[in-house]
């Protein structure tokens, strides 16, 4: 499995999801987002505005997740 951000401005790298990894709440944001998406995000994107569209995978839409979110952007 893996994740990327794409958008007009340019892409990410993409992040490879270990085998056989749970991809849970603490999983996703400390290697997929913090350590992956959104370094290459920040850099692409810079001082412009941007929006994190996801789907409701639960990893997504934990409590944890939104409250990371929240503080790391």
């Amino acid at each position: 499995m893996l994740s990327v951000g794409v958008s007009r401005m340019g892409k990410t790298r993409v992040v490879f999801i270990d085998p056989g990894a749970i991809v849970n709440s603490s999983y996703y944001c400390n290697i997929v987002l913090e350590k992956g998406l959104l370094l290459d995000i920040r850099a692409i994107c810079r001082h412009y505005r941007w929006t994190l569209q996801q789907d409701g995978a639960p990893a997504h839409t934990a409590r944890t997740t939104i409250d990371y979110l929240k503080k790391s952007t």
